[in-house]
């Protein structure tokens, strides 16, 4: 009969009154070591201490350093005789004690220690046997996931053509509804399957030259609209030598960024999300130090120390799948860039998320651009309708330019006075303040903010109404429904290469 004995880690274990400093450091040491058992004098086991519960409350309070392991480890730990076989074992421990197993467990010989194991422990002799059909289940989750997203992308297709079409109000709320929801289950299929990936070994990590600046650039963009509909101000920050660039995944670093960011929004508290990156020069490349600090509710200390596990009894209160897969995948995103993640209380209310890095230097995305090359525009994408904005900003990301979006003239002219924007793409009808007002609004502001070329995107393009909208200030006109190169080509026309903008300012 197959027993614990065979399947279990027979990892040295702690004694009593080792200090949490040095349970940290043997983590450290030893990245395959999930778990590790606290013994005392007479080697019988006394508790267990699971690897990523354990270094997130010890690096949340300093406090801990010097404290005995026994403070804060899982005094009652499921505990089972070494010849026991897992499938009994298993059976005793899911029947009433389901989430303890997830913690991890400890064998015993008598009363004596003899090793560790987790939940994946009791999966292993299954694996042994069942090659095949492990193989077939994991292509199946992939297959599955890749199917349901090109689905879920053809809906977005057609919920972006009804957009163009003439519809009531309450259709085209409709509309943008049934878009959202598939966007939201297409992400979250997208995050089972990296968590998936990830927890198998197969997460591709793909490093590039990226300049900081212009990663946290985007961020801002990204998030920014967000974060208004929550009812939130995103405050976004980056300390560093604006033209550092390093060796990393930007994709995959955004997704940390994003889940971070997700949870924030989340806890449904007005205020401000404050999202941070640090960048500084080390011997091994450049530290990357990134947060995200909101002003929700304070979680219970057991609960902070699973904010990374998506399955964790603790977030059974009802807490959005999406948001507790993102912060699992975050983890394992860090992880596999030999960095580290935790999660601290703030004091007064709220959470602070933050990670670190090191990531080889790299020379400057624009240093890299060839010098006939037009460079990436930064567009403001100005329309009340928020499928209209997802298209235009498919087609400027085609097109390798950053955007913003604004639901109106009002904020459109906002954003125009205080930030830089190399083109504005400006619907007409919109409410408080439709396009042409908000052009010739643009037009009186001082300096290089009066002169950024705009562009109509409208349904009304017949020649009268053109000469209406270049008599208030806009460089050209581009008709809905938008087709790429007509956009292209209207963006080419009102972009200027750089050497144009030199001969202008001489």
């Amino acid at each position: 009969m197959e027993t614990l004995a065979r399947l279990i880690d027979r990892r040295a274990p702690l004694g009593a009154p080792t200090p949490c400093s040095a349970a940290a450091a043997r983590f450290e040491a030893e990245p395959d070591a999930m778990v590790l058992a606290v013994v005392d004098s007479h080697d019988r086991p006394v508790g267990l201490i699971a690897r990523d519960a354990f270094l997130a409350r010890y690096h949340a309070d300093p406090s801990l350093t010097e404290r005995p392991v026994t403070a804060i480890m899982d005094a009652s730990p499921l505990i089972a005789p070494v010849g026991q076989s897992p499938a009994a074992f298993r059976a005793i421990a899911m029947a009433g004690r389901g989430a303890d197993l997830l913690r991890g467990f400890i064998a015993v010989d008598g009363q004596t220690y003899a090793g560790v194991g987790t939940a994946l422990t009791l999966l292993s002799h299954r694996r042994e046997r069942a090659v095949g059909t492990r193989r077939i289940e994991s292509t199946l989750i992939q297959r599955l996931s890749e199917d349901a997203g090109a689905r879920l992308d053809g809906a977005l297709a057609f919920t972006e053509r009804l957009g163009h079409e003439t519809l009531s109000e309450d259709a085209r709320a409709w509309v943008g509804a049934i878009a959202q929801t598939s966007a939201s289950v297409r992400d979250l299929l997208g995050q089972a399957a990296d968590l998936h990936r990830a927890s198998s070994g197969q997460l591709a990590i793909e490093p590039k030259p990226q300049r900081l600046r212009d990663l946290i650039d985007g961020l801002e963009a990204r998030w920014s609209g967000r974060a208004m509909d929550a009812g939130a101000t995103l405050l976004v920050s980056y300390d560093g030598d604006p033209e550092f660039a390093a060796d990393i995944d930007a994709e995959r670093l955004m997704q940390v960024f994003d889940a971070l960011i997700a949870r924030a929004l989340s806890q449904g508290r007005r205020g401000a999300v404050e999202c941070a990156l640090r960048a500084r020069p080390v011997l091994q490349g450049v530290m990357l130090e990134g947060s995200v600090r909101d002003s929700g509710v304070t979680p219970a200390p057991e609960r902070l120390a699973r904010l990374f596990e998506p399955l964790a009894e603790e977030h059974a209160g009802g807490e959005d799948l999406s948001v507790s897969l993102g912060m699992a995948l975050a983890r394992r995103i860090i992880t596999v860039m030999d960095g580290s993640i935790a999660a601290e209380a703030n004091v007064g209310a709220g959470v602070t998320v933050c990670f670190q890095m090191v990531a080889p230097e790299a020379a400057a995305a624009p240093d890299e651009t060839p010098a006939n090359e037009r460079p990436a525009a930064h567009i403001l994408i100005v329309d009340d309708n928020a499928t209209n904005r997802l298209v235009v900003e498919a087609l400027c990301e085609m097109f390798d330019c950053t955007s913003e979006q604004a639901e109106d003239g009002v904020e459109a002219l906002e954003a125009a006075r205080s930030r830089h924007f190399d083109l504005i793409l400006m619907d007409i009808r919109m409410p408080r303040m439709d396009g042409v007002a908000a052009t010739r609004a643009i037009r009186a502001l001082p300096g290089r903010a009066g002169r950024t070329p705009i562009i109509a995107l409208t349904a009304n393009a017949d020649p009268e109404d053109a000469k209406t909208y270049l008599a208030a200030g806009m460089n050209g006109v581009v008709e809905k429904p938008i087709k790429p190169e007509l956009l292209l080509a209207a963006l080419e026309q009102a972009l200027p290469l750089e050497e144009d903008d030199a001969a202008a300012a001489a």
